[in-house]
Order: structure tokens, then sequence, then C-alpha cells
């Protein structure tokens, strides 16, 4: 950035607008208020993602932080600017990740802070390099204002990905998200995930978002009032487009059907409960009551949640008994199970695993869980760091190879996920071995009420819209539904209901350009958005 405000570094400019004139007090913020005003609005841009929904707030927090970086002396004050947002941002997206350790507040109390506001606090290194990237490079090549946006667009969606892969990687709460929601429209403007992944659709809807901060910029002259409205008209653009061909996507793939029936199973056991040793009978018993209840339909399997078997299953024969009873003839029971090394031997690693029985109560297939939870299912640095994982068990959990096609007879092969494995693009088909529908275990129940489930589920959903894949979640305490290719909910069980949903298995469509190609179409938009400052620079 300049050393000066780019809004007050123009002496013969006029502040035409009510906008320009909001720019300005921005940029002459200092203090404390300019720092809590960034704050606010990273707290403002987390209001438009799920389950808030408020989708246009969008236009509102990026256009301000860019006027508020106006004012900022040099690319550091840009740094800190873009930190104190992220922060904001963060703490109000990810508040809910403390609601895990008053499961059992008793030994974990310790670790509130670390939860509230010391992962918000790395994590917001991420919006910091952003900015930081567009101040030096602003100043340096000194970028138009419209340049500054592009750069500024690819510079936060770069940063989203860096957050999705460095170290385990938590692409959690993407700004391309707030189409996962309830929004109106949203859901066509979600189709843009099937050709670009939704690194793309960040990238899309930041440079959407930020464009219109071009209104507050002063002039030197008067300009037409078409060309005053051109950075909206591009905006606008930039979302009905592909909300346009999302929608002609939509209708040219109406839902349709396998003709398999499942039946989802959701025992809302809670936290607390689930791992007792004296209410393990009682849980598996209800897991076992709902999946036997009549049907009118000929069921290709029950699906259990994540870890709903309190037994290790292949060390216990007596409860593969019970289970067999009520797998359906010819159909499966799969459930999420805890897995241990082979018996005989003592048990000495242990899997998160999906484990699919048959009617004689044989394991017929298995997938362990491959990204695991730091600190929820292993902790980093064990040999050093004197603390215990937050779940029960004293022994890690050991990851598995990565992703897997299941094949049981009778059903369309399926590619399991566990948990937060949804949450990460492209890495969850195999895609040389095609499946033909996902299948998501899922706990949640550790999290009750609070945005959480509501954000799981939302970018669950999105990855049936980008590998052309109809997703099934079964989750303990919810939210369970059935999701066709295209990222409708067909049917679902919401939070804290028990009970089991009957429905069938949509179909898959043709392989997407983003199931085929991954990020590399992503890095091919992150080029293009850099051509107005490569322009500049050559």
């Amino acid at each position: 950035m300049p050393e000066t405000s780019t809004l007050r570094a123009q002496p013969g400019a006029r502040m035409e607008t009510p906008l320009c004139r909001l720019a300005q007090a921005l940029a002459g913020l200092s203090g404390w208020r300019r720092y809590l005003t960034a704050l606010l609005l990273g707290v403002l841009l987390a209001g438009a993602l799920p389950p808030f929904d408020l989708t246009p707030l969008i236009f509102v927090a990026f256009p301000l932080l860019l006027w508020l970086d106006e004012g900022s002396v040099g690319p550091w004050a840009s740094a800190r600017l873009g930190y104190i947002f992220g922060l904001g941002f963060f703490v109000a997206g990810l508040y809910w990740i403390a609601a895990a350790l008053f499961v059992d507040i008793a030994r974990f109390w310790w670790a509130l802070p670390f939860a509230v506001l010391g992962l918000p606090a790395v994590l917001a290194f991420f919006p910091a390099g952003a900015l930081l990237v567009t101040a030096l490079c602003t100043s340096r090549l000194r970028l138009s204002a419209s340049a500054r946006i592009c750069l500024f667009a690819v510079a936060w969606s770069a940063a989203e990905w860096a957050r999705g892969h460095v170290l385990t990687g938590l692409p959690w709460n993407l700004v391309g998200y707030v189409w996962s929601g309830g929004f109106p429209g949203a859901l066509a403007m979600l189709q843009t995930a099937a050709w670009v992944g939704i690194y793309g659709v960040s990238l899309l809807t930041v440079l959407a978002a930020a464009l219109p901060a071009l209104m507050g910029m002063p002039s030197l002259r008067p300009e037409p009032a078409m060309r005053r409205a051109a950075p909206v008209i591009t905006a606008a653009l930039l979302i009905l487009v592909p909300a346009v061909a999302g929608a002609v996507r939509l209708h040219l793939l109406p839902p349709e059907s396998t003709g398999i029936w499942l039946r989802l199973v959701q025992p809302s056991i809670s936290e607390k409960m689930k791992w007792d040793a004296t209410a393990a009978e009682a849980n598996f018993e209800r897991l076992l009551k709902l999946s036997g209840a009549p049907s009118d339909h000929s069921l290709g399997a029950i699906i259990w949640p994540e870890a709903a078997s309190p037994f290790l299953l292949e060390r216990d024969e007596a409860r593969r008994a019970a289970l067999a009873a009520i797998v359906p003839k010819n159909g499966y029971l799969i459930t999420g199970a805890l897995r241990g090394n082979p018996p005989p031997g003592a048990i000495s690693q242990v899997w998160n695993s999906i484990e699919a029985i048959d009617a004689q109560g044989k394991i017929r297939a298995a997938y362990d869980k491959a990204h695991l939870v730091p600190f929820g299912e292993y902790v980093p640095f064990s040999d050093v760091l004197p603390i215990k994982k937050i779940t029960p068990g004293a022994i890690d959990l050991s990851a598995g190879p990565g992703p897997r096609t299941l094949v049981l007879p009778g059903l369309p092969a399926f590619a399991p996920i566990i948990c937060f494995e949804a949450i990460f693009p492209s890495t969850i088909v195999d895609e040389d071995e095609r499946p033909g529908w996902i299948l998501n275990a899922t706990n949640d129940a550790w999290y009750g009420h609070s945005s959480g489930p509501y954000q799981h589920f939302a970018i669950a959903r999105t990855r049936a819209v980008e590998e052309g894949l109809p997703l099934v979640r079964a989750a303990n305490n919810g939210i369970s539904g059935v999701v066709d290719a295209a990222g409708r909910v067909l049917a679902g069980m919401d939070l804290d209901t028990v009970g089991y949903l009957d429905a069938m298995l949509p179909a898959a469509v043709s392989q997407t350009p983003y199931a085929r190609a991954g990020d590399w179409i992503f890095l091919a938009m992150l080029i293009l958005g850099l051509v107005p400052g490569l322009r500049r620079w050559r």
C-alpha cells in the first residue's frame, strides 16, 4: 500500500456520493476504533454462512474492510487489520468447537481458551496474509483500484486453499459456503462447484463481494452514471451468470432414484452417555429396536452413524449375531464402529471405521478413517505434549490409507467418509474406481444446538454437487439426510430426533468437470485473476 490512503492522496478528488464519504470515514479511523470495526466486520461475515444464511452480508463485510484498509499506513498495518478481521470471523464461526469440551469439562476446562480464542488466533493469520500480499503488490506495482480488488480476491481464496492444506488443514467456513445453506436461490449458485469446486466458488464470491468497494473511490472528474455503476453491474453478473447456469443444470438433472431403499438410524444418544459402560447395552438395544421396525419396502441397507456400536464387532461374535437378526434379507447393516487390530492378539491399534455386516453376521467390507481430528482422535507430538485426546480411550486412533470405494453385492459401490472428512474437497472419492454414492457417517452430538452441526451438513452437501454423486448422511444426533447429486435435500432428520428414516437412494450423474480435474481448475482461475496485476508488472 502507499504510505497514505488513496482515498486521501488526491487533493483534487471530490467525495461525490454518500458511499465515498463513508469510505473516507472508515479510512480515517485509527486506534481501537479501527480494530474494533475490523473485528465486527469479521463477525458480520460469519453471519453470511449457515445456519444464519444472511448471504448479502458479504456485500457489506468485504467492501467495508477494503475501505478500512485504505487507511493502512504500510503493508504491515494491512496485515494487522486482516488479522483482527479474521479473528472476529473465526471466533464467531467456530465458537461451537468449545462445546465438545463441556462433555467432560472437569478434565478439559483448561482447554476452553484454546478452543474459543487459540484456534481462531492461528487461523486469522490466513486473512492477514491475504491483506499483506494485496498491500505489498498494490504498493510496489502501483496497481489500479480494480486491479487491487482482483488481487485481493485471488489472495483471499488462495489463503483459503492454504488453510485447507497446511498441516492437517481446516477448510471450514470457506466463503463459498454462503451458497450452501437456505438463502433463496443459493442452490443454483452452488451448482458452480460442479465446475470449479468450492475454492473456485469462493474466488467468484469474494471478487463479486469486493467489487462494490470501487463505488467508494474518489473521482477527479464527473463520471457517467453507468460507469459509476459498473462495479455493481459486474458484481451482479459474476453471481447471476453462474446462478442461471446452475438453474439450467438443476432443470436438466431432475431427482432420479436407483430404486434401492435405505434406512438411516438416528439414535440421538448424548455424548456423555455414548461411552458410559453402564449404558452401552441400552444404547445398543435402542439402535437394534429402531433398525428392526417394520418397513413397507425391501431395504437394501440399514445405516448407523459414526462409532454407533460401542463394541469391537470383529471380536464380539454374540453382538454380530444380534446385528445379523435385523439385517435385511440380501442386504446389509453399515455401521460406524471402532475397529481393533485382528484377534486373538491384544489390542494395540484402534481405527475409527465403517463396517458392513451381512445377514450371516460376517463383516463383508470395512473402511478406516484417514483424516483424523487433532486432539480429538490423536494428539500431535504426543511424546512431547503432556495432554490426552478429548475422546474416550487411552490409545490414539490410527489413520487409514485414504479414499476407498467399497463394493457390496446388491448395492451400488460407495465412497465411505467419516465425520469431518467431508470438509476436504477432492479427497473423498477414489476417482480411479468411481463409486455410485457417498456415505457420510458422523456424530455431531458433541456440539449440541450450536452452529456446528448445521455448518457440517451444509459442507457435506457441497461434496455431492462437486462430485455429481448423491450423499447419504447418518448422524448420531442429527443432521441426517439424503442429498441428490445436484445438492437437493430430499429427506432428513433434524437435531435431537430419535428415529429412523426410510428413503430411496438417488442416482448419480455423469462425472463433473471438478471431479475430473480437481483444484487445477481453481489454479487456472487464480492465474486469470492475476492478469490485471501482471499487466501492470509488465
